[in-house]
């Protein structure tokens, strides 16, 4: 079996210049090359703030950048053609694309409707602070700028849930929209403020049966008009889960299709939520290990009073691999970002093997770790700061490794606090695999490591090249390995 490997091929703070479907035709062939297979590419939707809209603040999912609305026709990362040339160039060569869903809110209604709420309790949704009563909401999404095309349906308050904002009084707050679909909130994993149903704008009421039947039309007709390969679906924590099985279970018998499915359920310190999740979803999609990001993110903060033994704690890469995607940062992660836990520069080689290199998990690589970003936003103290994100320099390598290399039984030496490895011991399929991997969060250091006695004799580099020397396998197949002080040695066959 290939390793396979994802790209997330956006950041958040990608300039808005209308490139990155141009950009993805430009690069597919380099990205197979260096190793990727599969492309994570952001909503392609137009968002409510138009050309500006990262997608994730959905105003009309038919407008994939062919409508002038929200005072423009293209979205942040171009035109629908443009993303049409973009998936259809990748897959050519063999990348497989996987769209980014967001069904959980939409923004930017057309016009405004007034009906009945009820204020909650922002630290528990399930307890109402107000009477029933009046408020005039951005509810009613009529899409003047479509006319119709694709679909004719209206989104009006019946569609929602709830919303965030009184234009009546000005008022920002929680409202529970009182609809004929229940007096409270849709019933979801997540039991943060008592229900995190609510996450922002206009909150999809998905115990609407029209709501769903439309959001299955659209599915299909995405598919049909793009042609992806799988899904990223954003912010499912927030979401019905009885939804999501009704929409993949429709979309994969409909069109005959796997669809590769991989859901946000962010939550770095609650994995038996996210089991509950993968439970009650019966194992249609994978899921983002939020719990191993936030390991990566402390043990570089940490350095060597990290213990390196317990990295896979409490993961879903130790406890479901077969449904763990692993990740060392993204776009809600990355610096300034809303779910701010970045992996520190010189820990990320390290993280980086920790997810390429062994047998375990999907891993998916970060845009900015293969093309670097330099931005500007305001960070959590008001202030504004410069951020630069180099590129990972080893990052080319480790894929090489991954993709070629990095097969055959996995022996472990997590045996000591600042300094754990792992080797593979290769397989027939693939020529000269078989690899050694030492990692220290602290000073240089040497372990003694079994690669396997199909091996003996052979000598081994450094693929990094940290470590210069040669290092040649004992007739039983084991050999001392080396790697410097706060690195990770690779080592390889010569």
């Amino acid at each position: 079996m290939e390793n396979f490997t994802m790209l997330q091929f956006f950041e958040w703070y990608y300039p808005a210049d209308g490139s990155l479907w141009k950009h993805l035709k430009n690069d597919a062939k380099r990205l197979k090359k260096i190793g990727i297979d599969t492309v994570w590419i952001p909503p392609a939707h137009k968002g409510m703030a138009g050309a500006q809209a990262n997608g994730y603040d959905s105003y009309d999912l038919y407008d994939l950048g062919e409508f002038d609305q929200k005072g423009s026709v293209a979205t942040k990362y171009g035109t629908k053609q443009e993303l049409i040339d973009a998936v259809g160039a990748a897959q050519a060569v063999g990348l497989k694309i996987y769209a980014d869903i967001v069904f959980d809110h939409m923004g930017g209604a057309d016009e405004t409707e007034i009906f009945t709420v009820r204020k909650v309790n922002p630290e528990n949704r399930n307890e109402f602070i107000s009477e029933p009563y009046e408020i005039e909401g951005h509810t009613k999404f009529t899409f003047p700028g479509r006319k119709g095309k694709y679909s004719e349906f209206i989104w009006d308050f019946h569609c929602f849930a709830g919303v965030d904002y009184d234009a009546k009084t000005n008022e920002t707050a929680i409202f529970s929209i009182q609809n004929e679909y229940g007096e409270g909130w849709q019933m979801v994993v997540s039991k943060e403020n008592g229900n995190y149903d609510f996450l922002m704008l206009d909150d999809l009421e998905l115990r609407n049966p029209s709501v769903r039947e439309e959001l299955k039309r659209w599915g299909k007709w995405f598919f049909e008009t793009v042609g992806f390969n799988g899904f990223r679906l954003d912010a499912i924590k927030h979401m019905d889960t009885t939804f999501f099985n009704e929409w993949l279970d429709y979309l994969r018998a409909e069109l005959g299709h796997e669809f590769f499915t991989v859901g946000e359920y962010w939550t770095p310190y609650d994995l038996p939520a996210m089991l509950e999740y993968i439970d009650v979803t019966g194992g249609r999609m994978s899921l983002f290990d939020a719990p191993l990001q936030a390991n990566l993110h402390k043990a570089s903060n940490a350095g060597n009073m990290y213990d390196l033994r317990t990295i896979f704690d409490s993961t879903l890469v130790q406890v479901n691999p077969a449904l763990a995607v692993t990740l060392v940062e993204n776009h809600d992660t990355q610096p300034l970002q809303s779910l701010e836990q970045p992996v520190q520069a010189w820990f990320r080689p390290i993280a980086y093997s920790l997810i390429l290199l062994r047998q375990a998990g999907y891993p998916c690589v970060f845009y900015t770790d293969l093309y670097g970003s330099c931005y500007k936003d305001k960070g959590n103290d008001g202030e504004e700061h410069e951020v630069i994100m180099p590129k990972t320099d080893e990052l080319e390598k480790l894929l090489f490794v991954r993709k070629e290399l990095a097969y055959g039984e996995q022996r472990d030496y997590f045996d000591h606090f600042n300094c754990i490895g792992w080797t593979r011991s290769g397989d027939e399929k693939h020529h000269n695999s078989g690899c050694a991997v030492l990692i220290s969060n602290g000073d240089s250091g040497n372990k003694r490591m079994e690669v396997g006695s199909n091996l003996a004799g052979k000598t081994f580099v450094d693929a990094l090249k940290k470590i210069n020397e040669e290092i040649i396998i004992g007739d039983d197949g084991w050999a001392e390995f080396k790697v410097n002080a706060g690195s990770v040695s690779v080592w390889v066959l010569k």
